[in-house]
C-alpha cells in the first residue's frame, strides 16, 4: 500500500468517526482537506461539523462526494496553472 495515499473512507467509517472525541480533526484528516484550496478547506470543514451534528448516512454520503469533487477540481486547477506557467516561460 502506498503511504502517500490514504485508504478509501466510507460512509460507515464517517459514522463511526463522528462519535470520537476529536471527530472534526479526524474526519478532515481522512478527507485530506489540507490538500484542497483555502475556500474548499473551510467549506468542507463546516460541512463536517454539520455532519457530526446530524449524523445521518445521507449526510455522510453527500460529504464524501463533495470532498472528492473538490479534490478533482483542485487537481484540474493546479494542472491548468502549471500549464499556463510553462507556456509563459517558453515565450
Amino acid at each position: 500500500m502506498n503511504p502517500q495515499k490514504s485508504p478509501e473512507i466510507t460512509v460507515q467509517t464517517l459514522l463511526a468517526l463522528r462519535k470520537e472525541e476529536d471527530a472534526v480533526r479526524l474526519i478532515t484528516e481522512r478527507l485530506r482537506v489540507k490538500e484542497m484550496g483555502p475556500a474548499d478547506h473551510i467549506r468542507t470543514k463546516h460541512e463536517v461539523k454539520m455532519f457530526i451534528e446530524s449524523g445521518t448516512a445521507s449526510e455522510a454520503e453527500k460529504l464524501l462526494s463533495q470532498a472528492a469533487q473538490r479534490h478533482v477540481t483542485g487537481l484540474r486547477l493546479s494542472s491548468n496553472i502549471a500549464q499556463k506557467r510553462g507556456q509563459q516561460l517558453s515565450q
